[in-house]
């Protein structure tokens, strides 16, 4: 396990105080910049690396003064420009926000999906449940909302979900095809992406994917328009006492899926695959744990995407430690065959198997 944010209090009294003015201010930061680089004020200075006057921004820019000032001195003050005799230039950090995909996924996803919501956390935090949701939607939690959310907000949710797990695909493929499956239960499939790749590559392997009804419709959808004829569906609630894990599978596959849960939730699920399968049957899960990640910055990526479960999604979930995942695996009569890092941006993809007593 990596060692993260390890002496992150050696510092002065001053430097504190700086950082939390940070902190207090952050979110007035965090719109000046977003919207800087949706009036297109990164990419004309981007595309200036000489610097501009003030005046020479309100003519490409068309507008006005005060607004290029305002906006311009707060950045100033984030270190996004640097202002040297009377001319503005993109700093570094500026051009990794006007450039920089994930950055930019990252700031599309915390604009329309979590930034209203999360003046709720507060209340989220004290009642265990999404309150931030009801910006959105009056679901207990926004999975069943994802196909009715505003489309900006909704194609910032898919953005930010597939740049993650996507990345990660091709590489968790290879492995599992390593494993020569003829079947695979993908609980949790969502639109269909891993299935329709892997099905894609593997036309004689079988594959189902098993999540709720909204989603096996978005899914059904994607597998129609890939002409795909090895992946069928199954529509069930997971977390429903009745819900039975299909069997007969060589491999049950999730992505990113065990996070959208509480503890006690991860370990009821564990237990019913448990139940489901054999010795000969493989369970794979991938996940973005923080303390598996190879730097500090993805790690704090990772760590705060948390409160957009408790407050938008559904009020109990975070992204996971390794070391606490780990012991809901062995609670569940599960043993960990291999663990596997850096697979995409972020992901750790485990091989387990029944633990037989």
């Amino acid at each position: 396990m990596k060692d993260f944010f390890k002496n992150n209090d050696k510092i002065t009294a001053l430097e504190a105080q700086n950082e939390a003015q940070k902190i207090a201010f952050a979110p007035i930061i965090f719109q000046v910049i977003r919207t800087m680089r949706d009036l297109k004020l990164l990419e004309i200075l981007a595309n200036n690396k000489d610097g501009l006057t003030y005046e020479e921004l309100i003519e490409k820019s068309h507008l006005s003064k005060y607004a290029i000032q305002l906006l311009c001195e707060t950045a100033l003050s984030a270190n996004v420009v640097s202002i040297v005799d009377e001319k503005v230039y993109l700093t570094k950090i500026g051009f990794f926000i006007h450039s920089d995909k994930m950055t930019n996924t990252n700031m599309n996803y915390n604009h329309h999906v979590n930034y209203l919501g999360l003046f709720y956390l507060e209340e989220s935090i004290k009642s265990g449940k999404a309150e931030g949701l009801k910006v959105f939607s009056e679901e207990d939690t926004i999975y069943p909302a994802l196909s009715t959310l505003p489309q900006k907000a909704k194609d910032s949710w898919f953005e930010f979900d597939h740049m993650y797990s996507d990345s990660g695909f091709p590489k968790a493929i290879k492995i599992l095809e390593k494993l020569n499956p003829k079947s695979i239960l993908d609980i949790g499939g969502n639109t269909g992406k891993f299935a329709i790749q892997f099905a894609q590559n593997n036309p004689n392997t079988n594959i189902t994917i098993m999540d709720l009804p909204q989603q096996v419709k978005l899914a059904k959808q994607n597998i129609y328009e890939n002409d795909i004829t090895n992946i069928s569906t199954y529509e069930a609630n997971i977390l429903k006492e009745e819900t039975v894990i299909p069997k007969n599978f060589d491999i049950v596959w999730m992505s990113q899926f065990l996070d959208c849960f509480k503890e006690e939730q991860i370990i009821n699920i564990l237990e019913k695959i448990t139940k489901s399968i054999d010795k000969n049957n493989q369970v794979c899960i991938m996940e973005p744990f923080w303390d598996r990640q190879n730097n500090e910055t993805a790690a704090y990526c990772v760590i705060n995407t948390s409160p957009y479960f408790t407050t938008m999604a559904n009020g109990y979930s975070k992204m996971f430690k390794y070391t606490d995942f780990e012991k809901l695996l062995l609670k569940a009569g599960l043993e960990v065959i291999e663990t596997i890092d850096d697979i995409g941006l972020c992901q750790t993809l485990i091989r387990c198997k029944k633990k037989i007593n």
